[in-house]
């Protein structure tokens, strides 16, 4: 059998028998590159890298990506495990600490009671998610260990339900969710890369498990393609992880068919002694380095390596450069659509085409849909081996931070070209490059907007046409649809569908804000009260209001952060109630005289569908 009659391209996700030459030409590789650095021999762990780069290994031990997942013996808690207790509807759950061991009680008028002893402790920086092993009974059955149902926000000391940071409805009660084994396992740990390279190289149809990268979110014009060389050494490869997996070495020779019998044996067999180490190490981001601890001249490489394994730009496209590898290593975790939630930026939907996400963890493939990826990396603006400093990344979107982006657009290297540009005053907010061309309207964990980072402009048909609110209304919280659209038309030559924005916005005399939280898809709807928010807009109240029962948890989260900002005082309402219940306990509040009826309550469903792995 020849090479190239078993290629396989993650390009065109096709099966094995793509042809290696229709795929473009690889790029060449630099002498100093690795020969391979995504199979588990060529990992060899974060302490390797502590004698030749102290500095940058201690900052790396004290970031909150590395400490992404730790173990709960010695580490840095946050959640009071004191005792404290949440309640959700009829639900209870209690924390509490007996000797080393850290427990979560829970227990649902639903779904039963149930013990945990804690495993796993998963973020930290604005919320801590956790994994258990149940002890329900005072003995551990030895069962896998599953992610509870209860997280805790760091920014105001409380609890919260597990998956309420993105756009997932209303639980009905308190109830663990995945296996942690196969959740959130290869992103919030080191594992080797080729484990997630299974699925693309297998092609469509690929059994479900937790290896995806980047590209099958990307338009095809910008997709890799992995193109395989050598496929008896690719076989080699396989049966050397699954007899690690499972202790017996499968037989064949067929790629193709031990492709999937490896996704499968990950997905039931991995647990953290599979792991190159617990927790994000250096060689999740730079490949591994066992080649390069060995000799120095042998540097560690973004771009994948192995002997079987090439990868290809498309048809007619350069290689990649190196910050676009940088990018790509970032979104091998910073690419994520979270959730069954069907909307994307762009008035894309999830499953059909490539529109940008609209919560946090998704930038880095956001960055890769703009114009600057090739040029810029995500390193250019983000500390990688620590905590951003705040106020490095506020200066960025000032016009002092136009440096960055002048470097390569140094046409807009003056003040006059930039009032020119931008048609604001240079020195004002309207003169910042990132305040428009990376605006503030994604969803982040702690309730404050976050900067989408597919790079683009406000002016963009496919945003103004597509998206709700215009974007120029999020810094002019006051305009309406029609002046903002002929503002954009007369400044900068565009000419947008007045049909397609009045199916948006219903009358382009309405503010762009109310009328987006009155008509647009949740996360628009979540982007525009959180501005009117921040913008104490007059007459907000009845608006934000109203989205505090709103169908998803997340936009009620927003809603409330804005109306505390609009009134200068806390919203005296409980959001972990039932939705008619809040509505109730709303118009109570707005109108102390009332006395409506409140909504029959419907029975605990002790069956609710399944709770999605990819959620949060």
């Amino acid at each position: 059998m020849s090479r190239a009659s078993r290629t396989l391209s993650l390009g065109a996700l096709v099966a094995a028998s793509a042809c290696a030459g229709r795929v473009g030409q690889a790029p060449a590789a630099r002498d100093g590159d690795p020969p391979s650095n995504i199979l588990r021999a060529d990992y060899a762990g974060s302490e390797s890298c502590a004698p030749c780069h102290p500095a940058i290994h201690a900052a790396w031990q004290r970031s909150p990506m590395h400490n992404m997942t730790r173990l709960p013996h010695g580490a840095l808690v946050h959640a009071p495990f004191d005792g404290a207790e949440y309640r959700y509807k009829d639900d209870r759950a209690r924390f509490e600490r007996l000797g080393a061991e850290r427990y979560l009680e829970v227990r649902s008028a639903g779904f039963g009671d149930h013990r945990y002893r804690i495993t796993k402790v998963i973020g930290g920086r604005y919320r801590e998610d956790f994994a258990g092993v149940e002890v329900t009974g005072g003995a551990s059955p030895g069962g896998r260990e599953e992610i509870l149902p209860v997280s805790y926000r760091v920014e105001s000391h409380a609890f919260r339900v597990k998956g309420y940071s993105v756009m997932v409805g209303e639980r009905p009660g308190l109830r663990a969710g995945g296996v942690w084994s196969q959740t959130c396992v290869l992103c919030h740990n080191t594992a080797p890369l080729f484990e997630s390279l299974w699925g693309a190289l297998y092609g469509a149809g690929a059994p479900a498990y937790q290896g995806v990268v980047v590209d099958r979110l990307l338009p095809v014009d910008r997709r890799l393609a992995l193109a395989v060389t050598d496929p008896p050494a690719l076989a080699t490869a396989l049966r050397e992880d699954i007899t690690r997996l499972t202790g017996s070495t499968p037989g064949g020779e067929d790629p193709h068919r031990l492709l999937a019998e490896a996704a499968r044996t990950l997905r039931e067999r991995l647990g953290p002694e599979g792991l190159v180490e617990i927790g994000i190490g250096c060689e999740s981001c730079h490949g591994g380095s066992r080649a390069h601890v060995g000799r120095n001249d042998l540097l560690p490489s973004f771009a994948p390596r192995a002997p079987f394994l090439e990868v290809r730009p498309p048809p007619g496209q350069p290689p990649p450069t190196r910050a676009e590898w940088i990018n790509r290593a970032c979104a091998r975790c910073h690419q994520v659509l979270f959730t069954r939630y069907p909307y994307t930026w762009e008035g894309g939907l999830r499953r059909h085409d490539p529109g940008g996400s609209h919560i946090t963890s998704g930038e880095a493939r956001d960055f890769l849909l703009g114009g600057c990826a090739r040029q810029m990396a995500c390193t250019t603006c983000h500390d990688p081996h620590g905590a951003d400093d705040p106020g490095r990344l506020q200066a960025l979107a000032t016009p002092a931070g136009n440096r960055v982006c002048v470097g390569c657009h140094d046409r807009y290297a003056t003040a006059e070209a930039v009032r020119a540009h931008a048609h604001h005053d240079p020195a004002g907010a309207g003169g910042s490059c990132v305040a428009c061309h990376l605006p503030r309207k994604n969803l982040g964990l702690g309730y404050e907007l976050t900067r989408y980072h597919r790079i683009g402009a406000p002016t963009d048909q496919a945003r103004v046409e597509g998206d709700r609110p215009l974007e120029c209304a999020l810094c002019h919280p006051a305009a309406r649809v029609g002046e903002l659209v002929a503002s954009m038309e007369r400044w900068w030559g565009k000419r947008y569908d007045r049909r397609k924005l009045l199916a948006l916005y219903g009358d382009l005399g309405a503010p762009v804000l109310a009328a987006t939280a009155a008509r647009g898809r949740p996360h628009e709807q979540a982007t525009a009260l959180a501005v009117m928010g921040d913008a104490r807009l007059p007459g907000a109240t009845p608006a934000l209001a109203a989205a505090l029962a709103h169908p998803y948890p997340l936009v009620r989260y927003y809603a409330r952060r804005a109306l505390e900002k609009v009134r200068g005082a806390p919203v005296p309402v409980d959001l972990e109630q039932d939705a008619a219940d809040i509505r109730v306990a709303v118009a109570r509040w707005l109108d102390p005289t009332a006395t409506p009826l409140a909504a029959p309550r419907p029975p605990p469903n002790p069956r609710p569908g399944r709770i999605e792995a990819d959620e949060d």
